[in-house]
């Protein structure tokens, strides 16, 4: 039941963010993804599009991170001998893959507010698809 769960998860981070890397002209970016959603829509809400398009850009970033993290775990989980995939060291990893999508979550959840933001005042979105 464990292997299984641990399998179907792995999948999922496999099949829900592929094609994401860093881009050519990135730099390290910090955001709070524990800020509340309420707190951001209201800050976005004062925003003129070019403030919402570098907040945006710094999420977009902080994302993409995140989701070359994830990438890199199912290669680890495959370097664990069989007969250790439900050990500490399998299970560590399953802590880390849970910790990371509630990461990406968080990211995109707070991405959309700015995205939409800019939408909703007609800015150009060309850039920002994740």
């Amino acid at each position: 039941m464990r292997k299984a769960t641990l399998t179907t998860t792995l999948l999922a981070c496999i099949l829900l963010l592929p094609g994401c890397g860093k881009k050519a002209g990135s730099g390290p970016q910090k955001v709070d993804e524990s800020k509340p959603i309420a707190e951001i829509k209201a800050k976005a809400a004062k925003m003129d599009v070019e403030q919402l398009r570098a907040v945006a850009k710094k999420y977009k970033y902080a994302l993409t991170a995140r989701q070359a993290e994830v990438k890199k775990l199912p290669e680890s989980f495959a370097k664990i001998p069989l007969t250790e995939k439900l050990g500490k060291e399998a299970q560590a990893l399953t802590a880390d893959i849970d910790n990371l999508m509630k990461s990406v979550n968080a990211l995109s959840e707070r991405f959309g507010v700015y995205y939409d933001q800019i939408k909703a005042k007609g800015g150009e979105l060309k850039d920002l698809e994740l």
